[in-house]
């Protein structure tokens, strides 16, 4: 399905609000480098054209490189979003492209159901530069926000829609920074056209806003000849423990004693473990192997499977947010797919 840029006098126009986060779309240059500094309405400056695309209000809730993005913030995003929910037809948010594809997931475990569209962008470099992708990855944003049919939390990158949870950074400097891991893209703009390859279903529920999220969560990147003494470490001091495997997952002989001594010691106290792999595309499979088969069924693991490291750490974090769940009602949260996070499932 292919969709035109309506003018102003064919039809009403969305009221869109702009929330400014920092980032790079958002930096000046300074004695040490790049720093966000520019406001939303700086930014609008550079991108005059959107008077035809819909109308723009804009508030900033925070001014950061996205390296300091936290929880906090995802928070402060959310907040803004509900107060005016009902006040505006769909959000674009600026934001840092480093920890973007975090907070695109986050975002999609905090705000559920939405049929309004909810658009995270960024640029890798300033708008102010001559030489830039900021002007068109906005202008593509409010293009996509403004369209009738968009809902949810999306990506709109380097010309492409990528549903929320699949996002995932691969180039340091690049404009096509973003890719869609394990799923296609939901629709592509080429000069100021939409064009779908998945049509969106609205959502039979209400919106949904959550604001509990508990960061008791750490990445143990597996590599050859890790010392297995750091387990004790991380059972002691995280509540979530993600396992990036090697290939489809699976664990070193050499760290599963203690592995397994800690497991025991620790899966009555509500802690979590959850495999996943290093490899990008493809997700895991622990069944494969007896070095993933065996830890697998002796502790009933959580795996994976096609999401990406991003989408399983943000919802860890969104499900240790909910107080009281059983460990079942917590497994089974986890597999439940929310904004195409999962398509492979137990």
């Amino acid at each position: 399905m292919e969709y035109k840029v309506k003018e102003r006098d064919s039809v009403k126009m969305k009221k869109i609000l702009m929330i400014g986060t920092g980032g790079t779309i958002a930096s000046k240059e300074t004695e040490d480098g790049l720093t966000p500094g520019l406001t939303p309405e700086d930014i609008l400056y550079y991108i005059p054209d959107v008077k035809n695309i819909c109308d723009v209000e804009t508030i900033q809730v925070c001014n950061l490189d996205s390296t300091n993005v936290k929880p906090e913030h995802w928070q402060l995003i959310v907040k803004t979003i509900e107060q005016n929910y009902y006040s505006y037809d769909g959000f674009v948010i600026c934001h840092g492209t480093d920890t973007l594809a975090y907070t695109a997931c986050a975002l999609s475990y905090m705000i559920q159901n939405s049929n309004k569209p909810i658009v995270i962008t960024g640029a890798q470099k300033p708008i102010s530069h001559d030489v830039t992708d900021a002007r068109t990855n906005l202008s593509d944003s409010f293009i996509y926000a403004a369209d009738g049919q968009s809902q949810g939390v999306n990506i709109v990158f380097d010309g492409k829609v990528i549903a929320g949870t699949r996002a995932k950074k691969e180039m340091s400097k690049s404009y096509n920074a973003f890719s869609s891991i394990n799923f296609p893209y939901h629709a592509v703009i080429r000069d100021r056209r939409l064009i779908r390859y998945i049509p969106e279903m609205p959502y039979k529920e209400r919106v949904h806003f959550y604001y509990n999220m508990k960061d008791s969560v750490c990445v143990l990147k597996l590599i050859p000849g890790l010392k297995p003494d750091i387990l004790y470490y991380l059972f002691d001091n995280y509540d979530c423990i993600v396992v990036e495997s090697f290939g489809v997952g699976g664990m070193p002989k050499s760290l599963t004693d203690i592995f397994r001594s800690e497991m025991k010691k620790w899966e009555q106290e509500g802690k979590h473990v959850v495999v996943t792999t290093q490899v990008v595309n493809e997700g895991s499979d622990m069944m494969v192997y007896a070095v993933g088969k065996t830890i697998k069924k002796e502790f009933n693991l959580m795996e994976a499977y096609d999401m990406t490291t991003e989408a399983v750490i943000t919802k860890l974090m969104w499900l240790m947010g909910m107080e009281g769940l059983t460990k079942k009602e917590f497994r089974d949260l986890f597999y439940r797919q929310i904004n195409y996070d999962i398509l492979f499932a137990e």
